[in-house]
């Protein structure tokens, strides 16, 4: 959707909501029933994590159950294509992440079954989490800087896991040899836990992975957080070092928000979207994020979240164009 196209959706949506509050007949309130919360990724990653919290606060304030739905595969794609096939009626929502939402993955793959600009309406931005560097300790360093020596003295024998190509994971590690001049070597993953299972066991040097699930393993022997992307350093990661550090002004951010089908009715949007910022004002909330190494996101509009995701597509597409990379 070009920005022309989503301000005429906008129009729209007012217009419906004037008319909403027109004299006619009686339309029940939305929403009547339970709502399908679909999540691209499996469970116990950091998209599912955060997306839990987010179903349990809607579904206090909404007062209908909000059902999580993992749909992992292709990237995003597989749950795409189920909100793009369901009815546009508000009751099927998708967790909005850069690969569907900021078009990445339309240069990574061919033959979409749906239009990332056209097929998708922003709802809001729930959250956003920095990421971590957890490197295995049979790799010599104790700190970010000796892993860059030591990368750069070992050429081609660094490995690193991602969730597959053109992920965020893979993108920010991508974007940090790039910078530094590093010759790393990539294991695309389809799943986090068979990723995560061979981190630990020393089968792969290093994950760059969401905190909220680089918490789950921060504290293990065999191995040790050494850098995060967030601006600033984070007072529950004591001693951990930015990237920004090394990389003045690096900084590597995952948005996660809520999107609906286009021509999702604009009354139920407008449901949603107060039942999240009221959400996001809430400190149980706040702290069921943080918990988890996510940052609430301050209140918000879906022109503000469309904003976002456009500027996800900015910085990422070009990086996707220049090392030529293909997920199909």
């Amino acid at each position: 959707m070009s920005h022309r196209d989503f301000r005429a959706s906008r129009r729209m949506a007012l217009g419906g909501a004037l008319a909403l509050a027109a004299p006619g007949p009686a339309r029940a309130a939305y929403p009547e029933r339970g709502i399908r919360l679909i999540v691209p990724y499996g469970g116990g990653g950091q998209t599912d994590i955060v997306s839990r919290v987010t179903a349990d606060a809607l579904q206090q304030r909404l007062g209908q159950p909000v059902l999580v739905d993992n749909r992992p595969g292709g990237a995003g794609n597989t749950a795409a294509e189920a909100v793009v096939r369901a009815p546009a009626d508000g009751y099927t929502l998708m967790i909005a992440t850069m690969g569907t939402n900021s078009g990445l993955n339309a240069l990574l793959y061919r033959n979409l079954p749906y239009d990332w600009e056209k097929d998708f309406l922003p709802v809001g931005q729930f959250c956003s989490t920095a990421h971590a560097v957890v490197v295995h300790r049979s790799i010599p360093a104790e700190n970010f800087s000796e892993l860059v020596g030591w990368i750069r003295a070992n050429p081609g024998k660094f490995n690193f896991a991602s969730a597959g190509v053109g992920a965020s994971t893979h993108l920010l590690m991508e974007d940090i040899g790039a910078h530094l001049g590093l010759d790393m070597v990539h294991v695309p993953y389809r799943q986090s836990t068979q990723a995560m299972t061979d981190l630990l066991s020393g089968r792969i040097h290093a994950r760059c992975m969401g905190l909220p699930e680089a918490e789950t393993v921060r504290n293990v022997a065999s191995v040790r957080p050494l850098a995060i992307t967030s601006a600033e350093r984070r007072d529950a990661w004591p001693g951990v070092p930015t990237v920004a550090e090394s990389i003045p002004g690096f900084t590597g951010l995952a948005y996660f928000g809520i999107t609906a089908r286009t021509g999702t009715p604009p009354e139920a949007v407008a449901r949603i979207s107060a039942a999240l910022n009221e959400a996001l004002e809430d400190p149980r909330v706040q702290a069921g994020y943080a918990r988890v190494g996510a940052d609430a996101a301050p209140r918000n509009t879906p022109e503000d979240f469309y904003r976002v995701t456009r500027a996800d597509a900015g910085r990422w597409g070009p990086l996707i164009r220049r090392l030529n990379l293909v997920a199909d």
